[in-house]
């Protein structure tokens, strides 16, 4: 039994998973109200399952790429949890869970997966998936333009898809050798495979000293509160 969290995103659920199936799901795809509703969430999903925390067997956190402030959120409550009931932590690359929840839900056969998590202009978090989930381009942070993916275009349809492809949709309105996949967006129970898997080979990470795969340096904004420099 796996307590899953995803924060990475403007996309804030929470799932329950038990032997690779999902038990129950709670989720709000762009609240952006992660703090307001992860803990509700995870009451929530308990509750439906009708199971204690003491009953779990791992919690399971989305690592990232992705927003600072959500990462931190949703590793902090994974890892008070696990304090709280003396439970293991598994980490699972966000992109990679995508990855996994565009295959289950759209089955597009052979091609190239790519989920892209905005990073602010036309800068993406990406990597690249084969039809079998498996990754063939580590995750980095890439400028998106009409040339992008030239290479991979050669041999393959590629899927793009999550809110960083999103804004990619006219960019590559007239290219046929790529679809967008709109309105995909990061959710807790698309962790469920690599979760279990992370389970079963006791895969797990230190909760003390885990820390969230930024990818790139937190830089705060300028205030903007008057009186403030």
């Amino acid at each position: 039994m796996i307590l899953c969290l995803e924060t990475a995103t403007p996309s804030c659920s929470v799932a329950l998973v038990h032997n690779g199936e999902v038990l129950a799901c709670e989720e709000d795809p762009k609240g952006q109200n992660h703090s307001e509703k992860i803990t509700l969430f995870i009451d929530s999903v308990m509750k439906k399952a009708g199971i204690s925390y003491s009953q779990l067997d791992a919690v399971a956190v989305s690592m990232g790429p992705g927003s600072y402030t959500g990462l931190r959120i949703g590793v902090s409550t994974a890892k008070g949890i696990c304090y709280a009931v003396s439970k293991p932590l598994i980490a699972v690359e966000t992109l990679h869970a995508m990855a996994y929840g565009v295959t289950v839900e759209t089955r597009h056969g052979t091609s190239l997966r790519i989920p892209m998590i905005d990073a602010r202009r036309m800068e993406v978090y990406a990597a690249i998936f084969d039809e079998n989930v498996n990754k063939i381009r580590d995750t980095e942070a890439v400028i998106i333009d009409e040339n992008s993916f030239a290479d991979l275009k050669k041999d393959h349809h590629l899927y793009l898809f999550g809110d960083g492809a999103d804004k990619c949709a006219e960019l590559f309105a007239n290219d046929d050798k790529i679809t967008v996949i709109k309105d995909f967006y990061c959710s807790a129970k698309y962790m469920n495979i690599i979760a279990q898997q992370k389970l079963n080979n006791k895969d797990f990470v230190d909760v003390a000293y885990f820390e969230p795969f930024y990818l790139k340096d937190f830089v705060p904004g300028t205030p903007t509160v008057k009186g403030l420099h």
